[in-house]
């Protein structure tokens, strides 16, 4: 039997917003490996066997999914989100760049998702309807420095930033520094969204004012959305609407 790996995104958390091709190769799978969080996701299916693992494994997660690959097992790696957007995809391929060369010869699968920056973006109205950029400002595999001076350049450049990771039990105090450099940078009435659990029953989305965000607004599970200079709020009864106009105006 010839074994292949597929490595997929679920999404943000609705069963509603799993691609049909991520379902085929969920469905076909001899072998599902995953943080277990994300494997924990998926309904338990006969003949399937499941390989849930902790957080920062990631390269120990994709050796063992190329190994069992290697002796024609036909194997799934999950991810949240996108797997290519902070995720599994890029540990796969670091793995097989140090590994055998047979590893070059198997077949695999990046399976795209909907990944949190767009879902919540969704949720929200239209906040990346000009240029954007994407920051995960986890300094677990590079130094907060070179977080900050991304960070100090896209606001230079005025992008609408969506930042991934914010702030942690290992990083309490992640988006405070964060919010040092964006009160050295910004007015106070910048547009900041916090997206929690998007899709999931344990949503939460806030816009707030700059000048009124507090380090407690977000956690793990919380993506923000810095707007650009130009974003704009929309207030109506209920939920605001927050979008960036295409055209920018000199």
């Amino acid at each position: 039997m010839k074994g292949w790996l597929a490595i997929v995104g679920l999404g943000p958390g609705s069963e509603n917003l799993i691609t049909p091709q991520v379902s085929k190769s969920l469905a076909e799978a001899t072998d599902i490996v995953g943080y277990i969080s994300y494997v924990n996701r998926l309904p338990q299916r006969e003949g399937v066997m499941y390989h849930p693992s902790g957080n920062r494994v990631e390269l120990d997660r994709a050796r063992q999914a190329l190994e069992m690959v290697a002796t024609g097992q036909r194997v799934v790696i999950v991810t949240s989100g996108d797997p290519g957007v902070f995720a599994m995809a890029s540990a796969v391929f670091e793995v097989i760049d140090d590994g055998p060369k047979i590893w070059c010869s198997f077949d695999i699968r990046v399976l795209p998702g909907v990944t949190a920056m767009l879902a919540a973006a969704a949720r929200i109205g239209a906040p990346l309807g000009n240029d954007f950029c994407a920051i995960n400002l986890s300094d677990n595999l590079k130094p907060w420095d070179l977080i900050e001076k991304r960070l100090r350049l896209a606001l230079a450049a005025d992008f609408v930033i969506a930042c991934y990771n914010p702030q942690s039990k290992g990083r309490p105090d992640g988006f405070s520094k964060v919010l040092e450099v964006l009160n050295a940078e910004c007015t106070g009435s910048r547009v900041l969204i916090f997206a929690r659990a998007v899709f999931t029953v344990r949503e939460s989305i806030r816009v707030v004012r700059l000048k009124d965000c507090l380090s407690e607004m977000v956690d793990m599970q919380t993506l923000i959305f810095i707007g650009a200079s130009t974003s704009r709020v929309i207030k109506r009864e209920g939920n605001c609407w927050v979008y960036t106009p295409r055209a920018v105006v000199l």
